[in-house]
């Protein structure tokens, strides 16, 4: 008798299938995104998300729902896989009166309220803080909640976080700190700003446990994640977690990308998340080369969609400009 085949993956079908339409939707989304900055169909600063995409398909299979989100200016993506319209995305890109911030916070402040999505934020490292103020808030409503709190390699220099690391430890607060490692902050290499290139070792001052993870596996971010978030809800407090990944773009549209090389970036790509996925789905006979490219059909017209939704969109009127910023009792002098 022949004996059963046993899968070895660490999750289902399923599990792949919604990976792999996730990740794609992000690459594509993201690709129509340069294109349309390149045509200046929209202004301000624009950073790119592309081949990073496991790190956010990953976390969505190892949080809850009512878990919070809060990241840096790299932010076009988290919206997406946490569930929001990519029309009210692209409508904010474009400064439109529908997007998710009502066309007042653009490319670096995505906001989704009902996703639990606390931004997208420009400055630097700032959200660093504002991402254990999140946790401190839900722990003293004794609400069992997680904050996963995003940050880049660069933004890991700041002087806020060894100030919000030792207070989260001291706390106990249910925050996971992610660095989303992807080797350079802006054009400087990590090599270039530090003789400690492990960045998990960063938690060791406090007494944080962390652990470095592969970023361009959806499945080691994933378990890394659960763990964290099994900590965090058992009242252990933070965690710190270096997930290595990489951007195959500039660090911005206006970045000549100098600084590394070709082959780098193609070494990379090697490791395509998206391609793992795919072919583990083909070999698993989960989806045959037909469904795949139907799916794919299916989400580079859910783009086109939101671009079309965002161009027809009304931008906002100039009295809007004063309004969700202060109350109308506070600064009475506003009229309406």
């Amino acid at each position: 008798m022949a004996k059963k085949k046993v899968n070895k993956l660490p999750h289902n079908e399923a599990v792949y299938r919604r990976w792999y339409r996730e990740m794609y939707l992000m690459r594509k989304f993201e690709e129509k995104c340069g294109q349309l900055y390149i045509q200046q169909k929209f202004g301000g600063f624009c950073h790119l998300y592309i081949g990073q995409e496991a790190i956010l398909s990953g976390m969505m299979e190892a949080i809850k729902p009512t878990d919070r989100v809060i990241t840096a200016y790299r932010d076009h993506a988290h919206p997406l896989v946490m569930g929001s319209d990519p029309k009210k995305v692209m409508a904010e890109l474009y400064g439109k009166r529908t997007g998710l911030s009502k066309g007042k916070g653009g490319s670096m402040h995505m906001f989704d309220k009902e996703r639990n999505l606390f931004g997208g934020h420009g400055i630097v490292g700032g959200q660093i803080g504002l991402g254990a103020g999140i946790a401190f808030a839900d722990k003293y409503r004794e609400e069992e909640h997680v904050t996963v709190c995003f940050m880049g390699d660069g933004a890991a220099r700041q002087g806020i976080l060894h100030e919000t690391f030792n207070m989260a430890m001291n706390w106990k607060l249910p925050v996971i700190f992610i660095i989303e490692n992807n080797q350079y902050a802006m054009g400087t290499s990590v090599e270039r700003t530090t003789n400690v290139t492990d960045m998990s070792k960063m938690a060791l001052s406090y007494e944080m446990p962390a652990e470095t993870v592969d970023g361009m596996s959806p499945e080691d971010v994933c378990a890394a994640i659960a763990r964290a978030a099994k900590r965090g809800r058992r009242g252990e407090g933070p965690t710190l977690l270096n997930i290595e990944t990489y951007r195959y773009k500039g660090h911005s549209m206006s970045d000549p990308q100098k600084y590394r090389t070709k082959d780098e970036v193609s070494e990379y790509q090697e490791k395509d998340p998206i391609t793992h996925v795919k072919n583990i789905l083909l070999a698993e006979k989960w989806m045959t080369a037909d469904e795949i490219k139907a799916v794919e059909k299916e989400v580079k017209a859910e783009v086109e969609e939101a671009v079309k939704f965002a161009e027809e969109s009304p931008l906002p009127e100039p009295h809007e400009l004063y309004e969700d910023v202060y109350t109308q009792e506070d600064y009475p002098f506003v009229k309406d």
